[in-house]
């Protein structure tokens, strides 16, 4: 995009009471960001869900004064710029009707064609929560997925830091412009994101620290995953919101079970009991309601390929080879192993060929 045309989106983008869903009408209906500030009032008035209010402060020349000077934040601290009618934009907040109609980049993020996932939770996470969240990770890693969360305290940063861990992409939604970072204890966590992936936001450099747009940011996590996973959360709380807009959107919802007295887990009981989640205890439950299993064709067993299996990886095969087809937590206790242990090590065997699933969770041996 041309600095030009890159101004007039900004310029747009400031307006007051616009919004994006009434910016992208504008947008489309005169074919330009530069076209909408170019064309009569009168025929935007025309626009359906554009009135008077949303107009009032459109031909202000105050918008392209302060896009001018984003714009030189913008070019002189090579920030990337997203646009949502262009290729580099994440396809699946492309479908989103308040995504935003220009997101900024910090780092280098790779999206095409990749497994998605969001994993929020509340920034009082648990040792439990944590520990949940790095195994379920983990459990991931083989499908090499991309986690994106909000770089918060707790939860999100306990994920993005497993995904740096296991050399997985990692997307940081930000609820403020990329001049600064927030919590500033996370600083150091900062060159490992954009290592393995980067920043989005759609806040300027200029948007003043508000708790409000926390809430904001949240869509943007929820739009641009296939699902949203929630791992911990009080009985209110951002991650709640977050659920609620990638249910708006029609994406899986995921959400881990704890006990009725645990006050992080009330949220995420709440959200299974209104079936507006399904429960998830572990990467299995994931994978098999995303399908997210590998789609290369699996190959026929050769003999040297045993020497390749662990000693646990063999007992498994072993067992299936025995008992053909079998569920996941029967294989995992009359092969006395645990059962997030047994779901990583079956994904694994399955990248190596030697076993593929079935529907209802049953695995069996190639």
């Amino acid at each position: 995009m041309k600095d030009s045309d890159l101004q007039y989106v900004l310029a747009l983008q400031h307006v007051p009471n616009l919004g994006d869903v009434s910016a992208k009408k504008l947008i489309r209906h005169t074919g330009s960001a530069e076209a909408v500030f170019k064309e009569k009032k009168s025929a935007l008035l025309k626009i359906d869900g554009i009135g008077n209010t949303k107009l009032s402060y459109l031909f202000s020349s105050e918008n392209l004064k302060a896009a001018e000077k984003e714009l030189e934040f913008i070019l002189r601290n090579k920030v990337k710029t997203l646009y949502y009618e262009n290729s580099d934009y994440p396809e699946r907040l492309k479908h989103c009707l308040d995504g935003p109609i220009l997101l900024f980049e910090r780092g280098n993020i790779q999206l095409d064609n990749r497994k998605i996932l969001s994993i929020v939770g509340t920034r009082k996470a648990t040792t439990h929560g944590i520990s949940f969240c790095e195994r379920f990770i983990e459990e991931l890693a083989p499908l090499n997925p991309v986690i994106v969360s909000g770089f918060a305290y707790g939860i999100d940063i306990a994920a993005q830091r497993a995904a740096i861990k296991h050399n997985l992409q990692t997307v940081g939604c930000l609820a403020h412009g990329l001049n600064h970072m927030y919590p500033a204890v996370h600083q150091k966590y900062v060159a490992g994101v954009e290592n393995n992936g980067g920043f989005l936001t759609d806040f300027w450099s200029t948007d003043t620290f508000d708790r409000n747009n926390f809430l904001k940011r949240n869509r943007i996590i929820a739009g641009m995953s296939e699902a949203t996973v929630v791992i911990e959360s009080a009985e209110k709380g951002g991650s709640l919101v977050t659920a609620d807009i990638a249910n708006s959107y029609s994406r899986e919802v995921f959400a881990v079970p704890g006990r009725p007295t645990d006050l992080q887990s009330k949220g995420c009981n709440m959200l299974i009991k209104s079936q507006q989640a399904h429960v998830m205890t572990s990467a299995a439950d994931l994978i098999y309601m995303l399908n997210w299993h590998p789609q290369t064709p699996v190959k026929a067993v050769q003999k040297q390929l045993f020497v390749e299996l662990e000693e646990d990886e063999q007992a498994l095969y072993g067992y299936l080879k025995d008992r053909g087809k079998e569920q996941l937590d029967l294989i995992a206790l009359n092969c006395s192993i645990p059962t997030f242990r047994a779901a990583t090590l079956l994904l694994n065997m399955e990248l190596k060929g030697v076993v593929k699933p079935l529907p209802g969770k049953l695995f069996e041996a190639v």
